[in-house]
């Protein structure tokens, strides 16, 4: 009989895998951070002996969620500027403040943002912000999986006095991770509107020399567009096309203004779509495209934005406000069904991450999972569990999280990090802010 490092036993496994498995029970071997197997409970207790049992009960297994776009650190900001459209808060609120910042301040909130990913079952995420190399050492120091690369704007920044200086930033944090087992190094070119045609392409010969993934706000707003048509004369998606953008492996975080032929250069490019429905929802900067997306199959992913655009990281939050939003607006209650949006939380973060190791429970695929209690009252009864994830679970029902084989959150307690001193420091961060 061969050996397994942990064979995880569940009253239900979401797998997620090619045949979309769900299984009750179900169990998983684990062996170097990698799954060897996963199958029904009695056949693989048959089949493998462990060093180690995981006997989850009665709880729910599925994939680590992905976060494929989030500003982690921006925590510290949470609650500070509501209720305003785009331009004005970023402009008139949040980049002020962000003109004070230090490479400790990102640490800290980058620490807490993946403190509540831990907490409400997402293993990874695709991170930009100022000071990215801190908020990394933060990803390590939490133990979750991070895509990030220092902002590329065409005016100075608390951390680079400008683009030349980002780009840099992000080539030594190239250098810094290469092969590291959960750190990963992305072109984080801000945007349209914060950059020019000669900083774009710097940011797209950077990705395409390292060959690291192109992320990139696009296409957020009407505001957006009519701006790039004025600068530039084109739309954003055709301005990006005519620099070269897309030759990158691209991910593109809003996608909201655009039309039907933009969509298909996009699909034909290869790119992939993080959709950041509590944001967008929140500045009404309108709804993305999300079904004309997958009739394309454009990867589509999930993404929180930041906490002070969304005021949370918890991507269950936007697998039912995405599934919300897109009937609502199409008028059609069969638009982007449940098995859609668990695929774009999962696969979709995935192939926007370019990792396809990530997102589903199978032979081969990274140990990166979470565990839901069915026993809280609003996952009972259960028929479906495919839409008790999408409709009714919080995320503050994980009991558990996992990744490479390794817990890192369990029943409130943290295993990389003291969270209590955690938030000593975060408390610290209001005085700054306010200051």
């Amino acid at each position: 009989m061969p050996e397994c490092q942990t064979l995880v036993h569940a009253g239900v496994l979401v797998t997620q895998d090619a045949e979309r498995r769900i299984l009750a029970p179900g169990a998983l071997a684990i062996a170097d951070g990698l799954i060897l197997d996963a199958g029904p409970a009695a056949e693989l207790a048959a089949r493998w002996q462990p060093r180690e049992r995981l006997d989850l009960g009665n709880m729910l297994v599925l994939p680590g969620l992905v976060n494929a776009h989030s500003h982690a650190a921006m925590t510290f900001l949470r609650g500070l500027a509501d209720d305003m459209p785009l331009m004005e808060w970023l402009t008139g609120r949040i980049f002020p403040v962000e003109a004070r910042l230090t490479a400790d301040i990102v640490r800290t909130g980058s620490l807490l943002g993946f403190a509540e990913m831990l907490r409400t079952g997402t293993t990874a995420c695709m991170d930009m912000y100022l000071f990215e190399g801190a908020v990394l050492e933060a990803a390590e120091e939490a133990g979750l999986r991070c895509t990030g690369g220092e902002a590329v704007f065409g005016f100075p920044s608390a951390a680079c006095p400008d683009a030349g200086a980002a780009l840099a930033a992000t080539r030594g944090l190239a250098e810094r991770y290469a092969g590291h087992e959960r750190i990963a190094v992305a072109v984080n070119c801000h945007s349209v509107y914060t950059t020019t045609p000669e900083i774009i392409a710097a940011c797209r010969d950077l990705a395409l020399e390292l060959d690291l993934p192109f992320h990139m706000h696009l296409a957020e707003t009407r505001d957006e567009t009519a701006r790039c048509l004025e600068e530039h004369g084109r739309r954003p998606v055709d301005y990006c096309r005519r620099l070269g953008v897309l030759e990158a492996r691209c991910t593109f975080a809003h996608v909201v203004d655009v039309d039907e032929a933009e969509l298909d250069v996009l699909a034909a490019s290869g790119a992939a779509v993080a959709h950041n429905p509590s944001s967008n929802m929140k500045l009404a900067s309108g709804a993305a495209p999300v079904a004309a997306m997958l009739r394309r199959g454009l990867a589509v992913a999930l993404g929180t934005d930041g906490p002070a655009s969304n005021n949370q990281c918890n991507l269950f939050q936007e697998m039912g406000r995405a599934a919300l939003m897109h009937k609502l607006v199409s008028g059609d209650p069969a638009s982007v069904p449940a098995e859609a949006v668990l695929d774009m939380a999962t696969l979709g973060g995935a192939a926007a991450l370019r990792a396809p190791h990530l997102g589903a429970l199978a032979p081969g695929m990274a140990a990166d999972l979470i565990a839901l209690d069915l026993a809280e009252p609003n996952l009972q009864p259960m028929y479906a569990p495919v839409s008790h994830l999408v409709y009714a679970a919080t995320g503050h029902e994980v009991r558990l999280t996992m990744v490479g084989g390794e817990v890192l959150y369990r029943d409130g307690r943290f295993s990389r990090f003291d969270y209590d001193a955690l938030r000593r420091e975060v408390r610290a961060l209001r005085d700054f802010v306010l200051g």
